[in-house]
Order: C-alpha cells, then structure tokens, then sequence
C-alpha cells in the first residue's frame, strides 16, 4: 500500500511539474532579453496599447514580458497574465475538437456536413467536416456574408443564430467542394456547432473539460456571451491620426472561427502538447499536422487549423488572428523545439513580424548555418536606386483573374508605389530592377513583388507574395475610362436572392456610387470594360442579350460571384 501511495505521489509531481516547468521562465542572457525588448520598444509605453511575449524552449518559457497597457482608461499595464481575445488562433481548438470526437467514435471527418445540421442548403454536392477543416468547402464567409446583409462587424452583435440566418438563403458555392482552398470562417463556426450537438455540451463547456482543464490553461475559454467579465483582460485599440487611439471591440455571441481569450503563459502549455501530448495522444498530434488536399491532389499549406510553412529555412507552424483592435500569432519551430507567443491589442501592430524578430535573435545559430542557401532571394534591408525611366516601365494595371482582383502602380514624386486596394496603398522599395518591398509598414520587408516583362503574346506580370508563400500572379491588363454616358448605363437598384438589402447604383460628381444600408457610399473606379473596384470589393456588370445592363457579379475576397439582378424602372 505505501508502494502504491508513493507512485501516485510520484505522479502526481511529474505531472504538476510538467505544468509548472512551460510557466517558470529561465532567465535568457542578459543581451538576448535586452534586444528583445528592443523589439518591442514602440509599445512600452503608458500612453499606448502594446503586447504579452512568450518565449519558449524545450518545453520551457525561457523569457516573458508585457509592454504596453492593457487598459487605457484605468492605467492598467500589459503582463504575461494578460487575457487576449486572439481572433482565428482559435481555430486549431475548435479543429482538435472535433479530432477528439472523431477519436470518441462520435463523428468521422468524412461526414456530410448536413448530418449534424440539416438546415443547411443543399448545394448540390458533397461537403465533408474535412472540407471545412482545410477551407476547401466552397462556403462563402460568414463575416463577408454578414457584411453584405447590413450588419456591422464589431458594432452590430453577432450570434450562432446570425451566422445561420444569411447561410440558410445562400444558392451557390464559391466552388465545388474540393476545388480549391479559400479561407473561410464560416467553416469554423459550423464545426463549433457540429461539437454542441454531437457532445450535448457548449463548446465553450467542451473544449474547457477536454482541453483547458487536462493541461492547465486556468485562464483560457472560448467566449460566447460577449456581455460576461473577463478579469484582466486587454481592451483593442485602433490608431486615429495624431497618434491617439480609440477602443476597437469585438461584438460576438459566436465561437469557433473566434472567441478564444488566452493568455501567452497557457499558450505554452498547449504548444508543449505538440511535442509531449497530455490531450490527444501521438495521433492526434500526427493528425493535427495533417495537410489538406485539393480534389487534383494538391497539397495545401494548411492543416487542422495550422499554417505550415518555413521562415529564412527553418520548418514553421502556426496560426495568426485579428480581430477589431486585436492581433496575435504563435510561430513554432518544430526542429528547434522553440515557439514564441505574442499577443497584442492594437490593430497597427503585425505580431507575426514581431515573433520572427524574436526568434531572429533566439535562432541566430541555426539561421546562420541556412544563410549559403538564402541567396535566392535579394537582401531585402539592401535597396537600390532607380531611373524614373526605369519605374515608368513597370507602372500600370494587373488583374489576378481567379480572384478577380486588381493592382494599380504608378509613379508618384519619384517612387513607385502600388495600390492594393481602393484604401491600401503604399510606396515600394526596390531591391532590383525587378523585385521591390514595401517600404512604409513593418512588414513591409516580407512582402514580395517581382516584375515579368512581357514575353511573346503574354503580357507583363506582376507576381505578389508574402515571405515564403506561394505567388499570386497578376497580368497587366489596358484600363478603362469611361465616359459619363457610359457610367449612366449603370444607374439603378441592384437585389439579390440570398439576402435583403438594396443596392443602389447613382452617378453622383462624375463617379459611379455604391449606397447600401448601413455603410458609407462607395466610389467605384473603373478597371476594365464594365468592371469596377471599391471598398466592397470588385464589381463585375453583367448585360443581356441586348446588351443593357442586367446585374452584377460582386467578389469580395472570401465570396466569389456573389449575384445581384437589376430592377426594372
């Protein structure tokens, strides 16, 4: 019997010590701390936002910090016991539950969607929980949908009962099922939903007994009333000019695609799973890390909810979020067995560009045995200088024709800028004579544009990445000016099957004008032939066989072809 009892004692330490030993940081060298709170000196400050920083090694928080406040109002600074809404880093939770009812025998990954929520429309094909898994369902996204439908992200609340409300009239896929990978939300709350039907649990009850609890995140939970109070939470921020800020909350009664707070200390407890699992089991791991694939066999970069990718060389996962005033990423280095954490509250700020700065400093060793194979790629802190004959050369319109999304370059007091959008524009740095960055953002060193001249009957190309990830191209296309008569021709109200708002097109001051409820008129700029672009994304005009304007086809990003019909009269 004494056996016994010292046995369980034994246990017991090894477990409360495995839980203690990712909390208890071991002080890094004096200099390594020191420039990493370089990193993060813009934010330590009392009059700003900021963020919460883990550092982890070998199943250990090796060095953690808090910069910046929590509270504006009350004066309340940001520590690594900060509570952070941290956006779509939920959804690696909300895939390992469903793996954890899936090793229950509760449900497979492979059933249609319908079983567990038959008011779904039937759109005609087949779309499995792993379609939603690797965003390869077609769904179009709720916040998008939502949007369309009149509501307000972050200002109008949002349930469970919204979300289904705009899914339950829709009458089309972005795409077939399988066809290609579009990151949708929509998935992530329908498995959320799928968890509380099949478990007979909230998923905020569910995930908190299978998987907050068995690894000692105290301070973890999926919000799903957005009236509850949260102890030491971290308030969002947005920039106003003159560099004050303004709160920027998120409004959600929904869970899933989002919701998660955490803290950057029970972070490291859950990474730590991913290399000694106390939830799960090797399995489940192995699965988690499983790549999605297209129905042509392609292999995706994304997992069950995870990113797989690489930084300077080095083998990547992770998952980045925001949401209104907040922003977060988890970068783990499986190799390295090193992972950081940073969460913010202020919408200016790129954690993921944080977190590499990190473990720049942590990882300089293994970075510099990769720097012979980096040559690929131009040194992006080394800039050169060019003619305005040779920027002349690379100005003008591209069309990206699977997203139906265009960018415009041109020259502006001797630089090179490019617009990403109707409000996204930024002035480029160039690294070559064809490959630029963007010179004006902290990220802007990690995103990519690399110039094609023209070649036979193709025309010029513009190839747009972000770190490693794979290009989009863009091809130069001839923009269209169109003279008043012709913008008339576009005059008139606009309504759409799948959800109720009337859409008004006007001429108003020479530009053709978007009204719809709830929002702010939208100036269109012309692209090509009866194809415009504004915030809401890009306008496709439709004609009929007499050729007079008939509808739109509206792309937004995350929907595609979304249908509008033009009223007679």
């Amino acid at each position: 019997m004494k056996c016994i009892l010292q046995v369980a004692v034994s246990i017991m330490f090894l477990v409360f010590s495995s839980l203690a030993s990712a909390q208890t940081p071991i002080a890094p060298p004096t200099d390594l701390a020191e420039r990493t709170d370089k990193v993060f000196e813009k934010w330590n400050r009392t009059d700003s936002p900021g963020c919460a920083l883990s550092v982890m090694r070998d199943g250990r928080i090796i060095y953690k910090h808090g910069y910046g406040m929590a509270d504006l109002d009350h004066n309340v600074t940001i520590t690594p016991s900060t509570v952070f809404h941290v956006a779509s880093m939920s959804k690696q939770f909300t895939a390992a539950s469903i793996l954890l009812l899936a090793q229950q025998g509760k449900l497979s990954l492979d059933d249609d969607i319908r079983k567990y929520i038959p008011e779904l429309p039937n759109f005609g094909s087949l779309i499995t929980i792993r379609h939603l898994i690797h965003h390869t369902s077609g769904l179009r996204d709720q916040w998008e949908l939502l949007e369309l439908a009149g509501w307000r992200y972050s200002l109008d609340l949002i349930t469970d009962d919204d979300v289904m409300s705009v899914l339950a009239t829709q009458k089309e896929l972005n795409f077939k099922p399988g066809e290609k990978h579009v990151y949708s939300n929509t998935g992530y709350t329908l498995m959320a939903i799928i968890v509380r039907r099949v478990s007979g649990l909230s998923f905020r009850e569910f995930t908190t007994k299978n998987i907050f609890e068995p690894l000692g995140m105290t301070h973890t939970f999926f919000r799903d009333d957005h009236a509850v109070i949260v102890k030491n939470n971290a308030y969002g921020y947005e920039s106003e000019k003159g560099g004050s800020f303004r709160l920027g909350l998120t409004n959600f009664d929904t869970a899933g695609a989002t919701s998660l707070h955490t803290t950057v200390e029970d972070l490291a407890l859950w990474d730590e799973n991913f290399y000694h699992p106390r939830v799960g089991g090797a399995s489940f791991l192995e699965q988690m890390l499983q790549r999605g694939k297209l129905n042509n066999g392609e292999t995706l970069d994304y997992a069950f909810g995870l990113e797989l990718g690489k930084y300077k060389g080095l083998l990547t996962v992770g998952h980045r979020g925001g949401d209104a005033g907040y922003r977060s990423d988890m970068t783990r280095f499986p190799e390295q067995h090193f992972s950081v954490a940073v969460l913010c509250n202020s919408a200016g700020i790129s954690p993921l560009r944080l977190a590499q700065s990190v473990a720049d400093i942590y990882l300089a060793q293994d970075l510099k045995a990769l720097e012979p194979s980096a040559a690929a790629t131009p040194n992006p802190g080394v800039g050169i200088n060019l003619t305005e004959q040779q920027l002349l050369g690379l100005q003008g319109l591209y069309w990206n024709r699977d997203d139906d999304q265009f960018l415009k370059t041109y020259l502006k007091e001797g630089k090179l800028r490019v617009s990403l959008d109707i409000e996204d524009d930024h002035a480029l740095k160039p690294v070559s004579e064809t490959f630029f960055h963007i010179a004006d953002t902290p990220w802007g060193d990690r995103a990519n544009f690399r110039f094609e001249p023209a070649a036979g009957d193709k025309p010029r190309r513009l190839l747009q990445s972000f770190g490693d990830g794979k290009p989009k191209t863009f091809e130069a296309v001839t923009p269209f000016t169109p003279s008043m008569a012709e913008r008339a021709e576009y005059a008139g109200s606009y309504v759409s099957e799948e959800i109720d708002p009337v859409y008004r097109m006007i001429v108003q001051d020479g530009k053709l004008v978007l009204t719809r409820l709830k929002h702010k008129p939208d100036s269109l700029e012309p692209r090509i032939r009866d194809v415009y672009s504004g915030e809401i994304g890009t306008i496709r005009f439709t004609r009929d066989s007499n050729h007079r304007v008939s509808g739109f086809l509206l792309s937004t990003g995350r929907i595609r072809n979304f249908r509008f019909t033009r009223r007679a009269n």
